[in-house]
């Protein structure tokens, strides 16, 4: 298929008239389809990534570096555009409109209640959204270290805890935080700088008037016209 026929195809499953070719772009595109992962989502082509000219994906320099837009521009998509950011899609990373936001949020938080506090996953989900209540925000390493889990393996059984909040729509991403070389330039992935959605969005931009089980009909409803190719089964997967 050449790139023209690849274009119009994009445009007619996922309503973003063009390949991705800036960061504008990436957030025009997110506005559109109200739900984008940022890397492969289990529905060939629907991902950020899979939406990205050809000039703008992931490549390695000459010298042994790399260049990745879409890594670069998800930052700015979420500092100064409509979105929320976080591993929201099967534990992935991936972007939420916020006029989408608050079905999500309604529908994630009824399908991920917290744990008791009488049981370690609630003691510690409870201590992570302290932490960040009383931090504002915080980037992993000092979350994890504010609410004690610094022993021997507990650095990824604490992403796991983290992870599942982000399932569960109770932490978001803020921002990232890159180190600087000796030049004062950013380098290497990033970091994500944590803090909770009430925070960060306010407690009115979380309200919704639906039912959870609403929530959801309306949001399949709106990947079945977005993805008619999809089966119940992906879009289930991805938004459940």
């Amino acid at each position: 298929m050449d790139q023209e026929k690849k274009s119009e195809r994009r445009k007619n499953e996922y309503g973003h008239g063009r390949e991705i070719t800036s960061c504008a772009d990436l957030m025009e595109c997110i506005d559109n389809v109200g739900f984008l992962p940022l890397l492969e989502s289990g529905i060939a082509g629907y991902s950020a990534d899979a939406m990205m000219a050809p000039d703008c994906r992931y490549r390695v320099l000459p010298d042994g570096g790399w260049e990745w837009p879409l890594w670069r521009w998800k930052g700015p998509a979420v500092t100064e555009g409509n979105c929320v950011y976080g591993k929201f899609f099967a534990s992935k990373a991936g972007f939420v409109s916020r006029e989408w936001w608050p079905d999500f949020c309604n529908w994630r938080r009824h399908a991920n209640p917290m744990r008791s506090t009488g049981s370690d996953e609630g003691a510690i989900g409870e201590a992570i959204l302290a932490a960040l209540h009383e931090g504002g925000s915080m980037v992993s390493r000092d979350l994890r270290t504010a609410c004690g889990m610094v022993g021997p393996k507990m650095r990824s059984r604490f992403d796991a805890y983290v992870s599942r909040l982000q399932m569960a729509c109770r932490i978001v991403t803020e921002d990232f935080v890159y180190p600087l070389d000796k030049q004062g330039n950013e380098y290497g992935w990033g970091l994500s700088l944590f803090t909770t959605p009430e925070q960060l969005l306010g407690h009115e931009a979380m309200f919704c008037d639906r039912s959870p089980e609403k929530s959801l009909q309306r949001m399949v409803d709106h990947m079945q016209r977005l993805l008619p190719q999809a089966s119940e089964k992906q879009i289930l997967k991805l938004i459940k």
